[in-house]
């Protein structure tokens, strides 16, 4: 890949992110299949390339600051980013350098873990729905209502947990949640909301890496958990479900970008460049000042010019 020239302008950033997004953005899913995902895959860019991936990042700080500033002040549009992917891949680290720029006041960030009793004693979208960011505000979850059609049909066992009348489990509960799920993600879209779901791939070998990293590292002997290897036991099993997923969710008003992970600053780039592109198609302006409002700003300058 040729590298990007130095102090480009925002229409060049912009321009750059939603090329390189539109490689891993997926909004029709019948054609999509997993096994054409290379977590190794960096599109282009060599290892030499890294530092300027990165020079890169940080002039799309800007970028999406200001865009991120214009969605906040007009309050039209509410953004929801949800991170998925194996444990491991990466989601933490993502979200914080990629959405790096964002003005903090105007961010909400949610992580979900196991359900609690509160939470199984609703609907499988409940605990996600009722965080959705408001207008003019970008709300991200790491992982949110698809672990109900990730982990728990890996793990169907938990659906016995979920206190569902028995006549509803039946053989074809995914394929209903599917259709949920493709329900609510339209009515979230016509009520104002940009939805962006992420899924971070990596490779089972990359996943053995960091999750040996996590056990000789002191400094990160914190993030290890016996959970995590235990589930790399089902890791097929997941790369199966995370396919099905995307085949039966993905759309133009809520999208997939499935990104390959295994070069952690690689993915954090795409991550940006797809919200960069977002956002900027939505031709955010700041709201323009009514008369009542104008007069009222001129006799503020009047009074703040006088010399006291």
């Amino acid at each position: 890949m040729s590298r990007a020239e130095p102090f480009m302008t925002s229409e060049q950033i912009v321009k750059q992110a939603r090329k390189l997004s539109f490689k891993f953005r997926v909004e029709h899913g019948d054609a999509f299949h997993m096994d054409e995902v290379h977590p190794e895959s960096t599109d282009g860019f060599k290892s030499d390339d890294k530092d300027r991936a990165e020079d890169m990042l940080q002039e799309g700080h800007s970028v999406l600051s200001d865009l991120q500033g214009r969605l906040y002040a007009a309050k039209r549009w509410g953004v929801s980013g949800q991170f998925y992917g194996p444990d491991s891949a990466g989601k933490d680290g993502v979200i914080t350098h990629s959405l790096a720029g964002v003005n903090p006041q105007g961010i909400d960030v949610n992580s979900f873990v196991v359900p609690t009793e509160e939470e199984l004693e609703h609907d499988f979208m409940w605990r996600s729905l009722r965080v959705m960011p408001r207008r003019g505000r970008i709300g991200i979850s790491n992982r949110g209502y698809y672990e109900e059609v990730f982990v728990v049909r890996v793990h169907p066992e938990i659906l016995r947990k979920q206190k569902l009348p028995p006549s509803l489990v039946t053989d074809h509960i995914w394929d209903e949640r599917f259709r949920d799920i493709r329900t609510v993600e339209k009515y979230l879209h016509r009520n104002g909301y940009v939805m962006l779901k992420f899924l971070l791939v990596i490779s089972k070998e990359e996943q053995r890496k960091r999750l040996l990293a996590r056990v000789d590292n002191p400094d990160r002997n914190w993030k290890f958990s016996g959970a995590d290897l235990r589930e790399r036991a089902f890791f097929k099993e997941y790369l199966k479900v995370y396919e099905d997923a995307v085949r039966n969710t993905a759309s133009p008003w809520a999208p997939w970008y499935v990104v390959p992970a295994n070069h952690k600053w690689f993915a954090r780039l795409v991550v940006q460049s797809a919200f960069i592109a977002e956002l900027s198609a939505l031709n955010l302006e700041y709201p323009k000042l009514d008369p009542e409002k104008e007069r009222e700003l001129a006799a503020a300058r009047l009074e703040l010019s006088k010399k006291r």
